[in-house]
């Protein structure tokens, strides 16, 4: 993932996106590729279109705050693609690596404390992730949810972006895939962008791009997200289709993790689901260490 290259496919991805209509421009002239000219976002941004052309092969060290916001409105850049903008260029003068925080350990426990807390969040699945979306830590309804996830990872620790990608079983359990898709590299690709110094990310990124097409199409794309807050579906085996709002927030006591709780819509059919469930999950017991990479 070179930092030049991929601020130069971001950029030209954003303008390939955007028709003269969308930003009140005349269309003019025969277009040899869909989108607009480097010289009408440089007129939009107001610089010159050599110095655009510049950003746009890739050259951000040292761009001002200014001229990247500019560059961010005259692509019409969503709250996500302008974060990601920035990161690039940050990644490009290096000032993301001083930034970064460092944790002191390759793997990370969850202290007592967060483990109660997860375990006292009782009405709904819990879970805790990094960005390159490795499952780290759950309450008991979020173990239990995700079950299949855990029996057939691959790898040292759950991963949903393997799991989306190369099981077929993840066509069972996210009933909405092509959404469950686009969202997994979506975060990927914003988590490259903030940490493109991650090795573990590249190994991940290249072992996706190599076994799966349907990932591969989805990363050239270079389309980023905020995961936040919304709603998904899901299909467990033991209790059928479950349709769930999340919310999601940065964990500021350790940088980089999110922590994503799930709750059903009060005496809905999937409260109803949500409650047996995790009456199947109080009837077992699952002995799991919560020792994971982060």
């Amino acid at each position: 993932m070179d930092n030049r290259s991929e601020a130069s496919e971001f950029l030209s991805s954003r303008r390939a996106k955007l028709t003269p209509e969308d930003v009140g421009l005349p269309d003019v002239g025969q277009r040899r590729v869909p989108g607009l000219r480097r010289g009408e976002v440089a007129a939009l941004a107001g610089v010159s279109i050599e110095y655009y052309s510049k950003l746009e092969r890739g050259a951000l060290a040292g761009v001002s705050a200014s001229i990247l916001d500019a560059i961010a409105r005259a692509l019409r850049l969503d709250d996500a693609e302008r974060s990601h903008l920035f990161n690039l260029a940050q990644a490009a003068d290096g000032t993301s690596e001083l930034l970064r925080p460092r944790r002191r350990a390759k793997t990370w426990m969850p202290r007592p404390s967060l483990t109660w807390v997860l375990d006292a969040i009782t009405g709904g699945p819990a879970l805790i992730r990094n960005g390159r979306m490795d499952l780290l830590a759950t309450n008991p309804l979020g173990r239990a949810m995700h079950e299949s996830l855990y029996e057939r990872a691959t790898g040292p620790v759950p991963n949903f972006a393997r799991y989306t990608f190369l099981d077929d079983d993840s066509r069972r359990f996210y009933p909405d895939w092509d959404t469950a898709a686009d969202t997994a590299v979506a975060i990927l690709r914003t988590e490259a962008g903030r940490d493109p110094h991650d090795r573990l990310m590249h190994d991940l990124v290249g072992e996706l791009a190599t076994r799966s097409e349907e990932f591969r199409r989805r990363w050239s794309s270079h389309d980023v997200r905020l995961h936040g807050a919304g709603t998904k579906r899901f299909h467990h085996t033991a209790v059928g289709e479950l349709e769930l709002a999340y919310e999601s927030v940065d964990m500021v006591s350790d940088p980089g993790l999110s922590l994503t709780v799930y709750a059903a819509e009060p005496a809905s059919r999937t409260a109803h689901a949500l409650a047996l469930l995790g009456s199947l999950a109080a009837s077992t017991t699952v002995a799991e260490p919560q020792v994971r990479k982060a």
